[in-house]
């Protein structure tokens, strides 16, 4: 994510017509914070829910894993690593057997991968995105430091990648199996103090479902039998001009994040990403790429890879129609084509009780 004024339209190599200066700096108009906004979608009506701590780019710990195998999209095989994330071209592949003598329960989980691929002009400098998993506490995270920042020498990733580390602290003193997302970026927040500002999306599965809070345009999508059925807003004071936390009292403030309770079930997936995912791929097509992984018997890792490969893809073609350029032409731009920025997807399966063995191919 590059800006950070409505006016700023000039993000990472795309240029919008029209547009002939860029900001100088990063700046807040005046406006109203509006309190936290409050959504609860009833999907379906799910089964009961019930529990390592990673941060940054990895989880580890793929020996055994709860996987209802038979939930998602019909029988199949399936499989799961954890590992750091690595190119497309290098991953492994591996399967999952169903452990009959460890059945019963009827807790959930989340079983996470995740995937960075940061804007090639950044990767010198790690890119400006964030996130954690956090295994015990059935946490993920994502943030997107605002690009707009470079203008005055500061990388905003390191303001990312602070509020995430917070964010997993914050976690972490939690009560037991009742974790706040809310709660967590007031804390994770408050605590941030390295110049710049970012977007913040952090998801938490309890036994009433996924509780989420979600600001600036980062997000997350839920999958459930190959289909979309549920999308985080995008929040925006205007085209290309993201909510945004910055350290002290400027930016928006948590309580501007909107916070949702989700139900869901064994078999749902969820895929939660940065504005480099979601400006370059629809919906459908996420959902798409899920439904062909799981019946594939793709990890969440892998499938978080090849979610980010196709958005990647996406971003470089200028002939294509992406939601970025969709949204850049609702403003009035004359554009086509994706955005090329740092991209991070984080794929999570909901899984049930059904042990299954990691068998590495």
């Amino acid at each position: 994510m590059a800006a950070s004024a409505p006016n700023a339209v000039l993000l990472g190599d795309v240029y919008l017509d029209d547009v002939t200066a860029k900001p100088s700096g990063v700046h807040f108009r005046d406006r109203i914070r509006k309190g936290g906004l409050r959504a609860s979608v009833n999907l379906r009506s799910p089964k009961p829910l019930s529990g390592i701590l990673n941060f940054g780019c990895s989880t580890s710990d793929s020996s055994w894993r709860n996987w209802n195998a038979t939930s998602l999209f019909g029988p199949k095989n399936s499989s799961f690593t954890a590992g750091a994330a690595r190119d497309v071209e290098n991953l492994a592949t591996s399967t999952f057997s169903i452990d009959q003598t460890n059945l019963g329960g009827n807790g959930l989980k989340l079983l996470s991968g995740s995937c960075y691929l940061p804007h090639p002009d950044k990767e010198s400098t790690g890119g400006e995105d964030a996130h954690f998993i956090c295994t015990d506490e059935q946490a993920i995270g994502v943030a997107d430091g605002v690009g707009g920042w470079a203008d005055v020498g500061i990388n905003a990733g390191l303001f990312a990648r602070e509020l995430m580390s917070n964010s997993v602290r914050a976690i972490e003193e939690e009560p037991k199996g009742s974790v706040n997302p809310a709660r967590v970026l007031e804390k994770a927040h408050s605590c941030t103090k390295a110049k710049g500002s970012s977007t913040a999306c952090i998801i938490n599965l309890t036994d009433t479902g996924l509780h989420a809070i979600n600001l600036g345009d980062s997000g997350f999508i839920v999958v459930r039998d190959g289909c979309s059925i549920f999308r985080s807003p995008v929040q925006q004071h205007g085209f290309n001009f993201t909510y945004q936390l910055e350290s002290g009292s400027r930016g928006d403030l948590p309580s501007s994040g909107e916070v949702f309770t989700i139900p869901v079930g064994p078999g749902d997936v969820v895929v939660a990403g940065t504005d480099g995912l979601f400006d370059n791929l629809y919906n459908n097509e996420v959902a798409e790429v899920v439904l062909h992984a799981v019946g594939d018997g793709l990890e969440p890792q892998v499938t978080a890879q090849k979610i980010a490969e196709l958005a990647r893809e996406r971003a470089q073609d200028r002939n294509r129609q992406t939601p970025f350029s969709t949204a850049a032409q609702e403003a009035g731009f004359r554009y086509y084509g994706g955005k090329l920025d740092d991209i991070t997807v984080v794929v999570s399966y909901v899984t049930s009780s059904t042990c299954v063995r990691f068998l590495p191919s």
